[in-house]
């Protein structure tokens, strides 16, 4: 987007690939992060023409270190308005099990145990 000025009722998106590519797009908050993913897909920047995926339905989006469900809108995220929020956009073809501490459960012992866990690096 550069010096263009982003509408007030908008989010302008930058996206980040793994191989280090952005672009920017802008979308409203009640968008999904399914929409934002389709929209992504569909309108697939010419200069990411070795980046093309197989299928819009592995596209996910990172959040603060987290993967954003298909159904979480900008605005639930509480993402500013008028203002340029970074996400990454990876290939993934399952997304863990959301988990609101965050943290490994751990069992009876005191021993940590992982489910369905992943680094990203």
């Amino acid at each position: 987007m550069g010096s263009r000025q982003i509408p007030n009722d908008k989010i302008n998106l930058k996206l980040i690939l793994v191989s280090g590519k952005t672009r920017e797009f802008l979308f409203a908050p009640t968008e999904s992060a399914a929409d934002i993913t389709q929209h992504v897909y569909d309108n697939w920047p010419e200069d990411w023409h070795d980046e093309q995926l197989p299928a819009t339905n592995i596209l996910r989006l990172i959040y603060q270190g987290r993967f954003l469900h298909g159904n979480v809108t900008l605005g639930a995220l509480q993402l500013p308005l008028g203002k340029t929020t970074v996400m990454h956009l990876v290939a993934r073809e399952n997304l863990p099990e959301p988990n609101n501490q965050g943290q490994m459960k751990k069992d009876k012992s005191g021993e940590g145990s992982c489910q369905n866990c992943c680094a990203i690096l």
